[in-house]
């Protein structure tokens, strides 16, 4: 088996190889193939050419601006040059007389635009484009992103019998400007794996599979979603993405990093989730959930659960510090999140001065800082210690009886004191000012709570607290919001945004791929309440999302980055769910909702060696029991040492807002399913369950695989399993078993052939190192 892992990863590095290779030739052929549209666009065609080739000498950076010319301001280009006044760098309708043509069109080297010394060069396809622009008007648009979206007609297509719903028609009219045609349906088996994945993060059972596999009704795949949104694991599923944005952990951060308890706040996302809270609901009441008008008290303390979103953030507990230096960053992490998480704006770039290329003043940053700027807490509340300093003021406290009662959804185990910090604000709003280049000791003019004008102006009705910046995120003429969120929906289920940088919808973010669409899909969100599960059923029936992942050579030579969407995308899933495929899939899942995190196995020695020496968290205390077969987003995230093997599968440490996890593949990963003991007691406890079943080898192998992988063995998949089982069992002595299965807390059966047990667990590890295990094809 050693020499055909090799051999499988010689090809996977040597396909790779080509894949690269393709993309950049592709790339180049396709770029020089493009053809000029009929109306050239600023935002899409001309804009990205400027930022990219002219915005160093002629962009919105003043000290390293060069002749007194900005090409991104719509107001000074039209002007006399300074240092030429009869000379003008654009005159609408006449590219002759324009000197941004004539510079970047000329031979004379001195004159030549961009300088030859920049090494930087305008294709012949970006010169027509410019020249077509400027025949055209030379018209400046404002930045796309902050443009309210309007539901555009579907588009004509010619292969309507593929459709299966509108998305379709935005993404298959696009495959036909190009010249694609979509893949044929995944077959049922890897179609259900990967809406099980979608959807719950759980492989599905072999129950599942049979029910699906026999049903042969057009609507067997519609029922096998709404059965996948009605499990209560949908709403962990969904959770994961939502405290990787909210930056949940369960320590405090920074040397201390004392122990935290915010984790019922968790429980509160995983049930508003599963009971499917329209999205403006869900945020309002994070944002401002303890100014929301209610006479009801238990929805009262829900809404004030709801708020700890705000309060995820870092805290220091060191002695020592100046109190408003952090108290001060507290408020910068939430203005930072909002912007990145609901806006998708870099705000945080104009703490200290304006935007240097997205139209946000520093005064806007200070605007919206103000906002946050008004809650009871300090820098530091008390040093590292007992139960006091597991959340920070201000906080509530819940009860057994709020538990019973009006908090049902809280997995509270034991009767210990349970507090979670929140929001609450001053009776007396704190002032706030624009700190000179960003510095808490520094204060500069007075500034009141506002929003961009930009983006959409802050309506004098409204409040100026968190309450009134909510209702401002949620005005139907908001360009942003709803763009955004189904930005970070379509990134889940089709492996990256429409937009690209998730993060970022300004001046240096990527554009989308394809606008209709994303326009299509904010309003209609809008339009059916904000719903949810709504938006997902709809992104999961498309007819784009069930396609096959095969890629042809063709597919690849002319969409190597699978931009148009004529093929599945083909990723590893998230470090928790290859954690929860292991778990699942062998039985040792312990479905338990909610409640404390856990701590499972890890190497010895990580904390006490990153430790200050104080606190609950100094040194790790692994747990016992069921607690070690938790679902991977119970595991604790103690910040400044993250779970070890999380970490290798790219999880975020939580110190800030995250929307977009990068993804890697190092060979620490395949280290990982080899040797981590969670995966080697996984593979002892299922292979001991099969051995007990009564039936061949071979089916106990095929029925591995199918719990594993979740499809059926190949006829020669299933050559090489048994045979390499028969190899084991007669390699593998008493001693050696012994040594094998001595790995986990989970207990062996009794009588049971221990020999035995070590061959077939070494076949079920080597399932669980396929690749296409922890594969989402």
């Amino acid at each position: 088996m050693k020499g055909i892992h090799v051999l499988l990863t010689y090809s996977l590095v040597l396909g790779l190889a080509m894949a690269v290779g393709s993309c950049s030739s592709s790339n180049a052929s396709q770029i020089q193939e493009e053809p000029i549209p009929e109306l050239v666009s600023y935002n899409f065609d001309i804009r990205p050419i400027l930022s990219d080739k002219c915005s160093a000498c002629h962009g919105p950076d003043a000290n390293k601006r060069e002749a007194g010319l900005r090409l991104d301001d719509s107001v000074t280009v039209f002007k006399a040059l300074k240092e030429h006044p009869n000379a003008y760098a654009l005159v609408p309708g006449k590219p002759e007389l324009s000197e941004v043509f004539l510079r970047i069109t000329t031979d004379d080297t001195t004159k030549m635009m961009p300088p030859k010394a920049s090494h930087l060069k305008l294709s012949a396809r970006e010169v027509d484009l410019i020249e077509k622009w400027i025949k055209q008007g030379a018209k400046y648009e404002k930045h796309w992103a902050f443009v309210a979206p309007k539901k555009p007609a579907l588009p004509e297509v010619d292969q309507k019998e593929w459709v299966k719903n509108e998305i379709d028609y935005f993404v298959l009219h696009k495959m036909e400007q190009k010249d694609l045609s979509p893949n044929e349906e995944a077959d049922k088996e890897r179609l259900l794996k990967r809406v099980a994945l979608d959807l719950n993060g759980l492989p599905p059972s072999l129950s599942q599979m049979d029910r699906f596999l026999a049903d042969k009704s057009p609507k067997a795949y519609e029922k096998m979603v709404d059965e996948l949104l009605r499990n209560p694991s949908y709403g962990e599923k969904m959770a994961v993405y939502w405290l990787d944005l909210a930056r949940y952990a369960d320590s405090h951060g920074y040397q201390d990093d004392g122990y935290r308890t915010q984790w019922p706040w968790r429980d509160w996302v995983i049930h508003a989730l599963n009971k499917n809270m329209p999205y403006s609901q869900f945020v309002t009441w994070q944002l401002a959930g303890d100014l929301v008008p209610t006479t009801n008290p238990a929805q009262a303390k829900e809404q004030l659960l709801a708020t700890g979103f705000n309060r995820n953030h870092k805290i220091t507990e060191e002695g020592g510090v100046i109190q408003e230096e952090y108290r001060v960053s507290y408020v910068a992490d939430r203005s930072d999140l909002f912007g990145k998480a609901f806006l998708g704006v870099t705000m945080e770039c104009a703490r200290c001065h304006d935007h240097k290329y997205d139209p946000i003043t520093q005064k806007d940053y200070y605007q919206t800082f103000a906002f946050f700027n008004n809650v009871k807490e300090v820098g530091i509340e008390s040093v590292i210690g007992g139960p006091e300093t597991y959340a920070k003021k201000p906080l509530m406290e819940i009860s057994n009886e709020d538990v019973k009662g009006i908090l049902k959804f809280i997995n509270k185990q034991d009767t210990s004191r349970l507090i979670v910090s929140v929001m609450s604000d001053l009776d007396t709003a704190r002032v706030s000012t624009i700190l000179k280049r960003g510095n808490y000791d520094a204060p500069g003019d007075v500034v009141l709570p506002a929003m961009p004008s930009v983006i959409l102006p802050f309506a004098k009705n409204l409040p100026k607290n968190r309450l009134g910046l909510s209702k401002w995120l949620f005005d139907r003429n908001n360009p942003l919001t709803s763009r955004v969120f189904v930005n970070q929906m379509w990134q889940e289920f089709f492996g990256k945004g429409i937009v690209k940088t998730a993060g970022d919808f300004g001046m240096q973010g990527e554009l989308p791929t394809n606008p209709e669409l994303l326009d299509w899909l904010a309003v209609d969100f809008m339009e059916h309440g904000w719903n949810i599960k709504r938006l997902v059923k709809q992104m999961v029936m498309s007819a784009t999302y069930r396609q096959s992942a095969k890629m042809s050579p063709e597919k690849l030579a002319k969409d190597p980055e699978n931009i148009y969407l004529s093929r599945s995308s083909r990723s590893r899933i998230n470090a928790e769910f290859v954690r929860d495929v292991v778990l699942s899939s062998s039985g040792l899942l312990v479905p338990m909702i909610g409640g404390p995190s856990v701590k499972p196995y890890q190497p010895p020695g990580l904390w006490e060696g990153a430790t200050s020496g104080r606190g609950l968290l100094s040194m790790y205390v692994q747990d016992h029991g069921a607690s070690l077969y938790r679902r991977g987003m119970y595991t604790l995230i103690k910040r400044t040492v993250p779970p070890p093997t999380m970490s290798i599968f790219d999880a975020s440490n939580r110190d800030v807002c995250e929307v977009r996890r990068l993804k890697t593949n190092t060979p620490l990963q395949a280290l990982v399913m080899m040797n981590d003991p969670t995966v080697l007691e996984a593979s002892r406890v299922l292979a001991a369950k099969l051995l007990q079943e009564n039936n061949q080898v071979s089916d106990k192998i095929n029925k591995a695989f199918r719990m594993i992988v979740c499809r059926k063995p190949t006829e020669k998949e299933m050559g090489i399993l048994t045979a390499y089982y028969s190899k084991e069992l007669k390699k593998i002595n008493l001693k050696q078993a012994n040594k094998l299965l001595a790995v986990g807390e989970y207990p062996i059966p009794n009588q049971i052939d221990k020999q035995l047990l070590a061959a077939l667990m070494r076949v079920v590890n080597t399932i669980y190192n396929l690749e296409e295990t922890i594969t989402r094809t």
